[in-house]
């Protein structure tokens, strides 16, 4: 494998390393002028269907701040469009569904793609960018629960009212659509890893809106379902962590991402040796940098050395300083076992 050696590499295989490996979700994004200055010639769906510059931004923070690994600029939106929801992106308001999926025969509907046929643009950029980069590039997708959110919602919600009680009044339609879409995220991410993705992550931002019970009951099963579809190193990551620490390890992944929220050596304590990734507050970038430093050690020092990728604890956001993520950066490289 071309990265095997690779610190990101040898940490997901639960090797202790001389420093933890470090990217940042969200490194490639709106708090970068540079990025800006692309984003500003195009509209943010052409910018994730353009293979070169989709390349682009995502090399930006690997230039600029020397991560050990580069995530491509894409969306985990995209399969969905691909399946026949009518996407959009308007300033402001976010992600957009304009046919929201709420009953048996929305889902009947939804296509299933080929992801090289149907979804080419992300393959294209990771292969191009892999070959630019020299440090490893991860792939991604939305997990199945996360996706069916946006696709019953219609868009992004607080409460997430008309999801849930779509899943309630209908768990069997419900668990139909979350296996139609895992099936969907197996293939995208499989077909990332053939184009040269080093490891890839699935995102479950929203299954923390679940209780523990709904969690193992539909987010769960269904995040299995896809991993079963990956041969490579995978990573799982909910923005709601800790609630669901007994049953992480059940997800498959090879990797569990924390948010800032959870307590290291309790996620230690319940996954093992299975290694984990974060988990800086991402607020915490706008810190003096000498304060910024302090944090990341000591998230360091709680990892410890065995199976450890440092990263925040979710993305970045747009007010985000560069010289947070400098210090930040220069924190762990600079760090030794």
């Amino acid at each position: 494998m071309k990265h095997d050696s690779s610190l990101l590499v040898r940490a997901l295989r639960g090797e202790a390393t001389e420093r933890p490996p470090v990217w940042f979700m969200r490194q490639a994004g709106r708090y970068l002028p540079e990025y800006r200055e692309v984003r500003s010639r195009v509209s943010f769906l052409e910018l994730c269907h353009s293979p070169e510059l989709a390349c682009e931004v995502t090399l930006q923070p690997l230039r600029r701040f020397g991560f050990d690994a580069g995530i491509i600029f894409s969306d985990i939106l995209l399969p969905l469009e691909a399946m026949g929801a009518d996407l959009t992106f308007n300033p402001g308001e976010g992600p957009r569904i304009h046919n929201p999926v709420r009953d048996r025969g929305g889902i009947a509907a939804l296509k299933g793609i080929d992801p090289v046929v149907d979804l080419p643009s992300p393959l294209a950029a990771i292969t191009m960018t892999d070959a630019a980069a020299g440090v490893p590039i991860l792939g991604f997708a939305g997990a199945p629960f996360t996706l069916a959110c946006y696709l019953v919602q219609g868009g992004g919600s607080k409460n997430w009212e008309i999801v849930k009680t779509m899943m309630w009044q209908d768990p069997e339609g419900f668990t139909d659509l979350l296996n139609k879409l895992a099936d969907v995220v197996a293939a995208h991410l499989q077909a990332q890893v053939e184009a040269g993705a080093a490891a890839v992550q699935m995102f479950d931002t929203w299954a923390g809106a679940l209780s523990s019970e709904d969690f193992r009951r539909f987010a769960l099963p269904a995040a299995q379902r896809a991993f079963r579809g990956v041969k490579g190193p995978t990573l799982y990551f909910t923005k709601d962590s800790s609630p669901f620490l007994p049953w992480l390890a059940e997800t498959g992944a090879s990797a569990i991402g924390l948010d800032w929220r959870t307590d290291m050596a309790r996620a230690r304590a319940h996954l093992g040796d299975i290694p984990v990734q974060g988990n800086l507050d991402p607020i915490a970038l706008h810190a003096p940098p000498e304060e910024v430093a302090a944090m990341t050690r000591r998230v360091i020092a709680a990892a410890g050395q065995k199976g450890h990728i440092f990263n925040l604890g979710h993305g970045c956001i747009p007010s985000t300083p560069v010289e947070g993520v400098q210090a930040s950066v220069d924190a762990v490289k600079g760090w030794s076992w």
